[in-house]
């Protein structure tokens, strides 16, 4: 289904504006400017609000947990969930009163009331299904809706938070149950970039990307929308934006290739961006008929593993650091043999016009090799090729790579 053929509510307006944008006054009154704007483009908006504090801060979430915490440090993951949605309840009922303080009606929602509902999966709950019947009510009666993010609620009453990047998550889920024109992500940066600016200088502001290709950025390392949010938004093929609260930049369209946002392609370059994932172990395991069960023991362990290659005599493959004493635990008590490499960085290209095009490996491998960097390990797919290399050359390699592509001259 094309943008044209789904059914949309062309007038409703889904708008996430995330921690720093609701973190002071000044910025509070920002992104009520941007609700105004969308009023006065004849949309209906409907808001969704992360958490305003901070850690250190009286009202942050990580301050109320240290709270509780010290009275009884083994809190049962169902208050732990109740306790920290608190923190975007807050910023929903600040904000609100932020809008009718600006003559706007207003109305908060948590996000069950929002007709979030999940499982009871405490701290990373999945979603069953959304009824927003009072924020279409809300609506009608010309009231902006606040929604507090990150956060549902079970069949049974129970309050859950949807994990990290549960603010993007309730926006996308809110934008494909309203049927919403589009969802825009309000952040502190004017769009998404063909690189980390702090890496890289000259890196460049995408005006349009694919969900494929922010879903992989994303996944690669890039802290640009959570990947849960784009899954959604794909699948109801609602288009996404990413803007900033503190300037008038156009943003980054997030898009399908067939819809009123055409022609997404903005020139002929092969890759659209690039992104780095430190703090990766690379593991070495020598295998035997006898150890064919071990990557489902790894699964029921959930240690998610990464850059697969399968040999005949060994298995080699990339984990998070944080599960390294776990899985050397497993390992150990299976009698398996294995040889680890840490402090590594996997750096990826991304671009959907990579597939199937001859020599875009060779023109990693050769612009790695000849600025004296190191590739332990290759992966790829159709729209992604990945390199691991050590993470004190992990920068390094992400600049070779934006040079090596031109993605400086990306427009």
């Amino acid at each position: 289904m094309t943008f044209n053929e789904r059914v949309v509510n062309t007038n409703i307006l889904v708008q996430k504006f995330g921690g720093t944008s609701v973190s002071t006054a000044e910025r509070r009154n920002m992104a009520v400017s941007k609700v105004g704007d969308a009023i006065e483009q004849g949309f209906m908006p409907v808001v969704v609000v992360s958490a305003i504090g901070r850690s250190g801060d009286p009202y942050a979430t990580d301050t109320l947990i240290n709270f509780a915490k010290s009275i009884y440090k083994d809190m049962p993951k169902r208050e732990l969930d109740i306790l920290m949605s608190c923190g975007e309840i807050i910023s929903s009922v600040i904000f609100a009163n932020t809008l009718m303080s600006k003559g706007y009606k207003s109305k908060v929602f948590t996000g069950g009331q929002a007709g979030i509902i999940t499982d009871n999966n405490f701290g990373d709950a999945e979603i069953i299904r959304v009824e927003p019947q009072y924020i279409l009510d809300a609506l009608n009666q010309n009231i902006i809706p606040v929604v507090a993010g990150f956060q549902g609620i079970t069949v049974d009453g129970d309050v859950t938070t949807l994990g990290r990047g549960g603010s993007d998550t309730t926006a996308a889920l809110l934008g494909e149950a309203l049927k919403a024109y589009a969802v825009e992500i309000y952040t502190d940066v004017d769009g998404i970039m063909t690189a980390d600016p702090r890496i890289v200088s000259n890196a460049h502001i995408l005006k349009r990307i694919s969900y494929n290709e922010v879903f992989q950025l994303a996944e690669q390392g890039a802290k640009v929308i959570h990947p849960r949010a784009v899954e959604i938004a794909m699948r109801g093929n609602i288009p996404l934006i990413i803007k900033n609260t503190m300037s008038d930049s156009p943003g980054t369209i997030i898009t399908q290739y067939n819809n009123v946002y055409n022609n997404i392609y903005e020139s002929d370059n092969l890759v659209t961006g690039i992104a780095n994932m430190n703090n990766r172990v690379q593991i070495i395991m020598d295998l035997d008929k006898d150890d064919k069960d071990i990557f489902g023991k790894i699964a029921e362990e959930k240690i998610s593993i990464d850059l697969i290659n399968v040999f005949p005599d060994k298995k080699i493959f990339t984990i998070s650091e944080f599960d390294l004493t776990k899985l050397e635990q497993l390992l150990n008590e299976n009698q398996i043999k294995y040889e680890k490499r840490k402090n590594c960085s996997k750096v990826s290209i991304i671009g959907n016009r990579i597939r199937g095009v001859p020599g875009v490996m060779a023109r990693i491998i050769k612009s790695l090799s000849e600025n004296g960097i190191e590739i332990y390990q290759t992966s790829d797919s159709h729209n992604t090729i990945s390199c691991l290399v050590s993470q004190d050359k992990a920068d390094k390699a992400v600049k070779v790579l934006h040079d090596e592509f031109k993605l400086e001259n990306y427009n």
